[in-house]
C-alpha cells in the first residue's frame, strides 16, 4: 500500500519532478530511488515496487544527462556490432542485453557495417553520452578508434576475437580462435577423404580472413594446398552469393571434391544451387559452412558446419564488463569459449 503522497512542488524553474521529489514522497534516500529505478538486484523487491509506484504517481521521468553529469558515467553500455542482418550478431546482442539489463544497465547500439571509419565515428558519438562500459566487436580497429578507447578510460570488452598469442597483453575479450576453427573444419573434410577442398568467402572481414588462414594451414600440412582453390568475394554474405560462388567453382574447378564456405548463408545458397544444377552432395562435392545459423539443419542435405557459441559470447562478455565496471579485475582476460564441428549429411 502506498504512503500518502504530499503535494510536490519542484523548486526547479521548469517545474519538473526530480529524483529528490520521488525520494521525499517514498520516504527513502535519493540514492535508494536511483538504485530501485535501475532494478538492481540488491534492492528489496518490495522497495523497488514502492519506489516505482511513487515514481509513476508523480509522473517522474529520469534525466539521463543529469545522471551522467553527476556520476561522470551514465547507466548505459555502448555496443558496436557490424550488422543486424546476420543472426550471428542478433543472438550475441540479445544475450548481452539481457545480462546487462538484469544488472540495471541499458544498451545503446551502433552498427558499423564493417567500416572502420564508421566505427570510429559511432564510438566518438557514443562516448559523448559517457557510457558506463563498452562492448565492441573484434580486435582489429584503426589507430584513432584504439586511441579513443584508451583515452576514454571506459571499461571495454572485445567480442568474438582472441589474440593470436594467448600470452599477449591484449584487451579484455571473449570469443574463440577463428583460425583454429577454420583449420578444424578443413581437417574434418580431409578425414572424410576429400583432397581438393576449395574455400569460398564473402565480406572478407578480419574473422573471415582468420578462417581462410586456418584452411590454408591445414591443407599445407596435408600437402593439398592450391591457391587456385581460393574464391574470395568482398560483397556482403548472402544465400544468393553462395549460389553464384558455387556455380563459379563448379565451372572453373570441376575437380573440386569439397567446398568450405566461410558462413552458413553462403553454404545454404550453395546447397540450393546444387539441387538446381543436379550436382549430388556429398558424393560429387561435399559442402561445409560456418556458424550453424538457423535453418542449416533443415537444408537438403543438412549442412555440416562449425557451431559457434555466439549467445554464450554475448552473455560472458557482458558479465566480464560488469565486473570491470565494478572495479574488479577478471581472472581470465581472454576467455576462449571454443567451437564445435557439427557433422551432417552434406559432408
Amino acid at each position: 500500500m502506498l504512503p500518502s503522497l504530499k503535494v510536490i512542488k519542484s523548486h526547479r524553474a521548469t517545474g519538473r519532478i526530480t529524483l529528490s521529489d520521488v525520494a521525499q514522497a517514498a520516504g527513502v534516500s535519493p540514492s535508494t530511488v536511483s538504485r530501485a529505478l535501475r532494478g538492481e538486484r540488491a534492492v528489496d523487491p518490495a522497495l523497488i515496487e514502492r519506489v516505482q509506484a511513487v515514481s509513476a504517481k508523480l509522473g517522474y521521468v529520469p534525466d539521463p544527462a543529469a545522471r551522467a553529469l553527476a556520476s561522470q558515467r551514465s547507466n548505459h553500455v555502448a555496443i558496436l556490432i557490424p550488422l543486424l542482418s546476420n543472426a550471428l550478431f542478433v543472438d550475441l546482442l540479445d544475450a548481452a542485453q539481457k545480462t546487462l539489463r538484469g544488472a540495471g544497465y541499458q544498451t545503446l547500439m551502433g552498427v558499423t557495417h564493417y567500416d572502420a571509419s564508421e566505427e570510429e565515428q559511432l564510438l566518438r558519438e557514443q562516448l559523448l553520452h559517457r557510457p558506463a562500459g563498452l562492448l565492441i566487436t573484434g580486435l582489429d580497429h584503426n589507430p584513432a578508434t584504439r586511441k579513443l578507447m584508451q583515452s576514454s578510460q571506459v571499461p571495454c570488452v572485445h567480442l568474438m576475437d582472441l589474440p593470436a598469442d594467448p600470452q599477449a597483453l591484449a584487451p579484455y575479450c571473449v570469443g574463440f580462435r577463428q583460425t583454429e576453427a577454420g583449420a578444424a573444419m578443413t581437417r574434418h573434410l580431409l578425414a572424410q577423404g576429400r583432397r581438393r577442398i576449395a574455400f569460398a568467402a564473402a565480406q572478407l572481414d578480419p574473422r573471415v580472413m582468420q578462417r581462410l588462414k586456418g584452411w590454408r594451414t591445414a591443407l599445407q600440412a596435408a600437402g593439398c594446398y592450391l591457391p587456385t582453390l581460393e574464391f574470395l568475394n568482398p560483397a556482403p554474405s548472402s544465400l544468393a552469393l553462395g549460389g553464384v560462388l558455387f556455380e563459379q567453382i563448379m565451372q572453373q574447378r570441376p575437380a573440386v571434391d569439397a567446398i568450405f564456405f566461410c558462413n552458413d548463408d553462403l553454404a545454404q545458397g550453395a546447397l540450393m544451387a546444387a539441387l538446381r544444377l543436379g550436382v549430388d552432395v556429398p558424393s560429387q562435392v561435399a559442402i561445409a559452412g560456418f556458424n550453424d545459423l538457423t535453418g542449416s539443419d533443415q537444408m537438403w542435405p543438412p549442412l555440416t558446419t562449425v557451431r559457434t557459441p555466439r549467445a554464450h559470447i554475448g552473455q560472458a562478455a557482458a558479465e566480464m564488463l560488469l565486473s570491470l565496471m565494478r572495479g574488479e579485475t577478471p581472472e581470465v582476460p581472454h576467455r576462449d569459449l571454443g567451437f564445435e564441428i557439427v557433422q551432417r549429411q552434406s559432408s
